[in-house]
């Protein structure tokens, strides 16, 4: 069994706007936000959708059900919202600056922001780093993510059938750190935009990376 999986980042947020930390902290859709997943829905608007989920953050799920209210066969499908599905914890410091966050978290390692982290270790150890900074360690290391998003692929598998289409809308560190590991030969020092799609195959014991990032409408 084999399904697809369309894994779009939620619309843009205020704290999105302002480059605030946001994992477990949820702040609203702004404007953009909004059009971004009515955007994103009407580039999806003819792919029949067996199931749909989000995280269980207010900004994936009103962003899933904007792509929904823009598809012509799939619009009265309720989304699931799962924990599972949520986006990477950083305890202390979220809704912190993010380059100030990513500065005091990674210039110990001698990397100034999140983009060198990434460069000259590990997105995997950034999380670690995180933790090992966080004076609380409430922020979650690599383990504590993937204990939680392993569980969320095993949801997906749970509902799928083979040959299903099916929506998830998380964040851009967890879609990120989805392709680090199942496609560690994509660059993911850019981060994903808001509303953007990236595509997986998912069969019962592996997942494939399609495509990573796409917002145009001849990519999707």
């Amino acid at each position: 069994m084999s399904f697809t999986v369309y894994l779009v980042r939620h619309g843009q947020t205020i704290f999105n706007k302002y480059n605030r930390m946001q994992g477990w902290s949820d702040s609203p859709l702004t404007e953009k936000g909004i059009n971004d997943g009515h955007a994103t829905g009407k580039k999806l608007a003819n792919i029949h959708f067996a199931n749909a989920y989000s995280s269980d953050t207010t900004r994936a799920n009103r962003t899933a059900n904007y792509i929904l209210s823009e598809n012509e066969t799939s619009s009265n499908l309720t989304v699931k919202s799962s924990e599972f599905l949520r986006e990477q914890g950083y305890g202390y410091y979220e809704g912190a600056d993010s380059s100030q966050a990513w500065f005091v978290v990674g210039k110990p390692h001698g990397a100034a922001n999140f983009t060198e982290i990434l460069q000259q270790f590990s997105i995997e150890e950034a999380r670690d780093f995180f933790k090992e900074t966080d004076p609380f360690h409430d922020a979650e290391d690599d383990a504590d993510f993937w204990a939680r998003r392993d569980k969320g692929f095993n949801l997906l598998r749970e509902d799928a059938k083979d040959g299903d289409n099916v929506l998830v809308v998380s964040h851009g560190t967890t879609i990120r750190s989805i392709v680090s590991r199942f496609a560690p030969e994509i660059d993911i020092t850019m981060s994903p935009k808001n509303g953007s799609v990236t595509k997986l195959i998912v069969d019962d014991n592996s997942v494939k990376v399609v495509y990573f990032n796409h917002h145009d409408d001849d990519k999707i």
